[in-house]
């Protein structure tokens, strides 16, 4: 996908103030060849089903635009290794709406953390997880359709399922059996919960870890944050690329890395003036043209 140069997947999550599909228009304003949207408010249990028309819209909008792929990231309140039975019923449900907003829409990606796993083992953590994520996308056309899940490295929090890569692999070849599962990886999480990706020779390792793990060709999609926070901090706090912990050179290498020229990178950084969005997108294209 990302051979020629100039084909390389770079983009930022949006607003779909409006609709759904108005982010298309958003992202060719900022000169994004893919974007990220949530299908929903990411805060609130209850959401809107995608009419017909938005579906068309989005795309249509796509289509015409070469927009692909289009990312969405599942709601924050999922929980689906919680202790707790009620919580872990509630979020299977939500995340199926996830799946069935995203089938609608024609989504490529949904991007889930699964959760947190407090007062609980890891290895129950982990099933509780596998057999959620087996639950909610039962019966739906998801082997039918290009819509990957994609599990998202955490910050690495002490009980965050997904905070060690390990996690990541070992949830991953679970799901295999029963789901269309891949990987998201965030470059500030990544680096807050230890990981060196800031160095040429702490790069190569964290890489060395990945391919160990779940292998580099399962990284569809880097999410390109810098980070206010040190190394091993275990703060999820983004910054704007290259302005923050990590800097300019390990982004730089990321997207030059030929092991991840399949990837789409979308930038999830702040906005804090108007600015922002075309600046973000900006810097990640000079930074991937060496």
């Amino acid at each position: 996908m990302a051979s020629p140069r100039q084909k390389q997947r770079i983009g930022i999550h949006l607003s779909t103030s409006g609709g759904t599909w108005t982010a298309v228009q958003r992202a060719v304003d900022c000169g994004a060849n893919c974007f990220q949207i949530f299908s929903s408010s990411p805060r609130n249990w209850r959401a809107t089903p995608v009419t017909a028309e938005d579906a068309e819209r989005m795309r249509s909008g796509l289509a015409r635009h070469g927009i692909e792929p289009l990312v969405i990231h599942a709601s924050y309140l999922i929980n689906l290794c919680s202790q707790t039975a009620e919580v872990r019923k509630n979020s299977t449900a939500a995340f199926r709406g996830e799946v069935e907003r995203a089938l609608a829409l024609g989504a490529n990606y949904l991007v889930l953390h699964p959760g947190s796993w407090k007062g609980l083992t890891r290895e129950e953590a982990l099933q509780h997880a596998a057999e959620n994520i087996e639950r909610a996308i039962d019966g739906l056309p998801c082997q039918d359709s290009p819509l990957r899940i994609l599990i998202e490295n955490s910050a690495g929090s002490e009980f965050s399922m997904g905070g060690r890569l390990d996690q990541i692999a070992d949830l991953v070849h679970l799901l295999d059996r029963c789901a269309p599962v891949d990987v998201c990886l965030d470059t500030c999480h990544t680096h807050v919960a230890g990981y060196d990706i800031v160095t040429a020779e702490g790069y190569l390792e964290t890489v060395q870890q990945i391919q160990d793990g779940f292998g580099t060709a399962r990284v569809k999609v880097w999410h390109c944050n810098d980070a206010k926070a040190p190394q091993g901090s275990k703060l999820d706090r983004h910054q704007h690329v290259g302005d923050g912990t990590i800097g300019p050179d390990a982004f730089r290498r990321i997207l030059n890395d030929p092991r991840f020229a399949h990837c789409a990178f979308i930038a999830e950084t702040p906005v804090d003036e108007p600015g922002d969005i075309l600046r973000n997108v900006s810097v990640l294209r000079t930074l991937a043209a060496r």
